[in-house]
């Protein structure tokens, strides 16, 4: 802006409900004594000029100086119109901004000195996309006016300066939802930027207004014509019924009605009065109209518009997943972040959460918290077994017997378009002559394609976007890849003693005395007892077999009190032994690892962690080494490299380097009716060999994990979370884990890592000095004459 420094001492006009902008041609109806004299002053002069100000207050009836604003504009007066005695009509033509600065007196009329104001001429690119904008929302503005001349729309091309198009569109525009207040304080905004941004803010919201008046406009005329049709529909009725032509139950009607209140999209309204006039000329007794009736009593019983509405509180979905399940800190505060980003995402569309773990952990039942806390329905499609495209988008309607996939069948069943579905073992479809299942799932579980999902049953565009899917799994391996990409998963680990003893505790002890019929004045489970039964009758990773257990002792319980007995039973460690028989899991460290060539090695398997045993004994032969117990090719290939590390190493060990050609190897890992592979069991095969030639046992509380290479370096493994989580279930005291590993300990329990000494290795050579005892006397293997390690 510019401001000159002589001042102009004009006439003031007070304006009382109205603004003049500059560039505006606007009447002005004159009656106020002061204004009347002002006018009547002005008569004799040619072109001229007034300054015009708007009043704060429209009650003031003789506004003085502080009555008006400070800011207004230098208008010249184009023509007096003389209405009567003491009233005037001036039309005035708004010139330039001004701001008073010396005030002159208020008799006869108001008169002050002034400064003008104009607008830098600038042009910048900023400017004219704000210009631009405007233009845009001013003409959309134009078209929801109807009252308005058509020519209004071509005045905005004619200005191109963007401070005058901001005070044109603020002066002209009878815009509902802006005062006076408003208005000054656009003729006040001396930047043209800041000018431009409010004039468009003012033509938002009006625009806003009027699209919300034409759509309810619009609901209100598809209303009335819904309720002519049924008016109409009535008397058809009516008139069938005079002729004797109608039936007691007519379906075709009531199917209509249903599809009707239904409110299907445009293509399934379309296909629906297509088969609706098809089945209005069929026979009943044909098997076409009983299929066609079922179709169309799918598409009226589809959840096509109605939804609940969401909570979406972070604080309800934290004291949700606090209240039904213990521990599992990280994935409660990922699921606590999904929520609140579905909070602010207007879209509310999210990554497919997959929940990876060993069973019993809770994955369903966080699915089954998440819809609680969000307060929407819930349904699970079991998928495991799963085999037939078809279980997933449907048969097509020239089958017999044909339906609709297991989702439209879900969604039918929870009557929404928007719940909480969870795919239930999704690592457990299979593939087969009827196609793949998990292929299908692609477009499901895609954002960007599930909006028009089309079973091959309904035959029509479905609206899956609103549907929060969530999925769980035991075994990632056989999750196909892009299946795999479209999932962001979540690793729900096991539990630890600790966590089972609170989990039986808080969760599962009252649940199953409250299912039983008991109270806790008949039976009270002793933390001793729980102890009892998590070490001598369950090793799992869940808690499935643990809520067994204690479901016997309650029916044990609830026996006694049957047959008449007064009881109140403590259940504590001989307690349990009593009802569950002897302990089935008793530790076997002591025994298996007392001799020199059996090392515990460590293991993942989809049920969480395991300790595996590594045995390995000689016998006079010709060097062949021979390895059983159902291991599969890599691990087939860990077992050789062991003993190729050996071999090459025989003699820093203190072993004959031609040892191997009088004596055959044997190297075996129980339960071999269960499939093994993965190189982690690299170290603990290597352990196994060189503790059986050196004739040193390894000791009862270590295990191992970690891959070898010929070189003698350790390389890292997965699941040290599960597989740290096993040794400490099964009395392990210290572990060997690869070094490069460490990071992963960050994901280990503490109370667990308190209770195990871990040792981080990162060359073979580090192994032998930390788990061999010593010698057992009487031993007669190769390497007598060697220094213990």
């Amino acid at each position: 802006m510019q401001s000159p420094s002589d001042l102009e001492p004009l006439p003031i006009l007070p304006l009382r409900n109205s603004v003049l902008f500059p560039a505006s041609v606007v009447p002005i109806n004159v009656g106020r004594a002061r204004s009347v004299r002002l006018v009547e002053h002005l008569l004799g002069h040619d072109r001229a000029l007034v300054g015009v100000l708007s009043q704060r207050s429209a009650q003031v009836d003789e506004p003085g100086f502080g009555d008006v604003f400070t800011l207004g504009t230098v208008a010249r007066v184009i023509k007096v119109i003389r209405l009567g005695p003491s009233n005037y009509s001036v039309v005035l033509h708004g010139l330039s901004r001004f701001e008073l600065v010396e005030q002159e007196g208020l008799e006869p009329f108001m008169r002050a000195k002034v400064r003008r104001l104009t607008d830098e001429l600038e042009r910048e690119p900023k400017l004219d996309i704000l210009g631009n904008q405007l233009r845009d929302a001013t003409r959309e503005l134009l078209s929801l006016m109807p009252n308005l001349p058509k020519e209004t729309a071509g005045v905005l091309d004619n200005v191109r300066e963007n401070g005058a198009l901001a005070d044109l569109i603020a002066a002209n525009l009878d815009l509902e939802q802006v005062s006076v207040e408003d208005r000054q304080q656009v003729l006040e905004t001396l930047d043209v930027k800041d000018r431009l941004t409010a004039v468009l803010g003012m033509v938002s919201r009006q625009l806003e207004v009027l699209r919300v008046r034409r759509e309810v406009s619009t609901m209100v005329a598809d209303e009335g014509k819904t309720q002519r049709e049924q008016v109409l529909r009535q008397q058809m009725r009516n008139i069938k019924e005079e002729l004797g032509e109608s039936t007691e139950d007519d379906e075709v009607e009531q199917l209509r009605e249903k599809l009707r209140l239904a409110q299907l999209s445009e293509d399934a309204t379309k296909i629906a009065r297509k088969q609706l006039s098809r089945i209005a000329n069929m026979p009943q007794q044909s098997a076409e109209y009983n299929v066609t009736r079922t179709y169309l009593e799918w598409l009226a019983d589809l959840p096509w518009q109605k939804t609940t509405p969401d909570k979406m509180d972070v604080a309800d979905c934290r004291r949700c997943l606090e209240e039904d399940h213990f521990g599992l800190e990280k994935v409660k505060r990922r699921i606590v972040e999904y929520m609140a980003v579905r909070k602010l995402r207007a879209d509310k569309k999210g990554p497919i959460l997959c929940f990876i773990g060993p069973p019993g952990v809770g994955k369903t039942s966080l699915g089954r918290s998440i819809a609680r806390s969000m307060g929407r329905r819930y349904h699970r499609i079991a998928l495991g077994g799963v085999r037939d495209e078809a279980e997933i988008r449907g048969h097509r309607r020239t089958y017999v017997g044909a339906l609709p996939g297991r989702l439209i069948q879900g969604m039918k069943k929870v009557g929404v378009k928007n719940p909480v579905i969870v795919l239930d073992e999704i690592d457990k479809m299979g593939v087969d002559m009827h196609g793949d299942p998990a292929s299908a799932l692609l477009e499901v579980l895609d954002p960007a394609q599930n909006d028009t999902f089309q079973d091959h049953y309904i035959d029509t565009p479905f609206d899956l976007s609103q549907v929060t899917f969530l999925a769980t799994a035991n075994n990632p391996d056989t999750i196909p890849g892009p299946l795999w990409d479209r999932l962001e998963i979540i690793e729900v680990p096991g539990y630890t003693r600790a966590e089972k003893r609170n989990i039986a505790r808080e969760f599962l002890g009252p649940k199953q005395i409250s299912s039983h019929g008991l109270t806790p004045e008949r039976i009270e489970f002793t933390e001793d007892g729980y102890d009892a039964i998590i070490d001598g009758y369950t090793r799992e990773a869940g808690v499935r077999s643990l809520e067994r257990e204690v479901g016997a002792v309650c029916r044990h319980a609830a026996m006694r009190i049957a047959e008449g007995e007064e009881v109140h039973i403590t259940v504590d460690r001989e307690m349990a032994q009593k009802v569950l028989g002897s302990p089935r899991y008793v530790p076997d460290l002591a025994e298996r690892t007392s001799h020199p060539g059996v090392s515990t090695g460590l293991a993942w398997t989809p049920s969480g962690g395991d300790i595996l045993f590594i045995e390995a004994t000689q016998m006079p032969g010709k060097g062949d080494v021979r390895i059983t117990g159902n291991l599969r090719s890599v691990m087939n290939e860990s077992a050789h490299t062991a003993v190729s590390f050996v071999r090459s190493r025989a003699e820093q060990l203190g072993l004959d380097p031609e040892f191997l050609k009088t004596v055959d190897l044997h190297l075996h890992v129980p339960k071999g009716g269960t499939p093994k592979d993965g190189p982690s069991a690299g170290v603990a095969i290597f352990t196994a060999v060189a503790s059986l030639l050196l004739g040193y046992a390894v000791r009862r509380d270590f295990a191992m994990t970690g891959e070898i290479t010929l070189r003698g370096a350790v390389l890292p493994v997965g699941g040290i979370k599960e597989k740290l989580l096993a040794a400490h279930r099964a009395g392990i005291r210290e572990v060997l884990i690869p070094e490069k590993n460490k990071q992963d300990l960050d994901d280990v329990p503490n109370d667990v890592r308190a209770e195990l000494k871990i040792h981080l290795i990162s060359r073979v050579d580090q192994v032998l000095p930390l788990v061999l005892e010593p010698k057992v006397s009487g031993s007669r293997e190769p390497g007598d004459d060697a220094v213990a390690p």
